[in-house]
């Protein structure tokens, strides 16, 4: 009875197997001789793939391609795939081979990725799941917070050096002078003029009002014409 049972009952279901692009990349001679070679990459997806019921459709290569950019033919390559539905996600050994910009990550996510799955092996980020793709969401809030701390950092430390009277290099900003040892100094006339536009600005004048009634007091830009609103924007920041 038992044995007609197991053979009359019913059938074992297996996983459904998703149809990924295995994507690899490298920008240099110098990762290749790193860990992440094409060839390394091929491997280290082709076994992540038998353990978790993917078929890899194809491999893309972008050789020699940059991060800093999404504009890549494999990567362009691969985006078509999902699109069209030839693939149902892409695969890849860790995200910055796909990009380093959390901008574009955000992008990604938003765009052919809001219907394709995204996955990675080293972050063991799967997006088919509801868990999957929060960690993503979480990892691209991770990398925009530290992105925006960095750069608060950095702007904390260039006013800085500048109420010091350090040249933090660039055009000299209106209201200072470069002397001959690299240090800042402030041209009277010039700081006169920021002063004046800032307690405009204080009035509740707009920028181009600001820019309007500095010129009619004869106070003009280095150049010798009217001040543009965004140059009155910067000095009065």
């Amino acid at each position: 009875m038992g044995r007609r049972a197991a053979a009359g009952g019913t059938k074992a279901t297996t996983a459904p197997v998703t149809r990924v692009v295995a994507y690899v990349r490298v920008s240099t001679d110098k990762q290749a001789d790193e860990g992440v070679s094409l060839d390394a990459q091929k491997a280290q997806l082709a076994a992540y793939a038998s353990l978790y019921s993917l078929e890899i459709v194809e491999v893309v290569v972008d050789a020699g391609e940059s991060a800093k950019s999404l504009a890549r033919p494999g990567l362009a390559r691969a985006m078509a795939m999902l699109a069209t539905g030839h693939a149902d996600g892409l695969l890849v050994t860790k995200l910055d081979r796909l990009t380093r910009s959390v901008r574009d990550l955000g992008e990604l996510i938003a765009g052919p990725f809001a219907k394709a799955a995204l996955l990675s092996v080293s972050e063991q980020i799967d997006t088919r799941s509801a868990a999957g793709r929060l960690v993503l969401n979480v990892l691209a809030s991770v990398s925009q917070w530290e992105r925006e701390a960095i750069g608060e950092r950095t702007s904390v430390a260039m006013q800085h050096m500048r109420a010091s009277g350090e040249y933090t290099g660039g055009r000299v900003p209106y209201g200072w002078t470069l002397t001959e040892g690299g240090k800042l100094r402030e041209v009277d006339g010039e700081q006169g003029t920021i002063a004046r536009a800032k307690s405009l600005r204080e009035a509740g004048l707009s920028l181009a009002k600001v820019a309007t009634a500095l010129a009619a007091e004869g106070r003009h830009a280095r150049n010798g014409r009217e001040f543009f609103p965004q140059q009155i924007a910067n000095m009065t920041a």
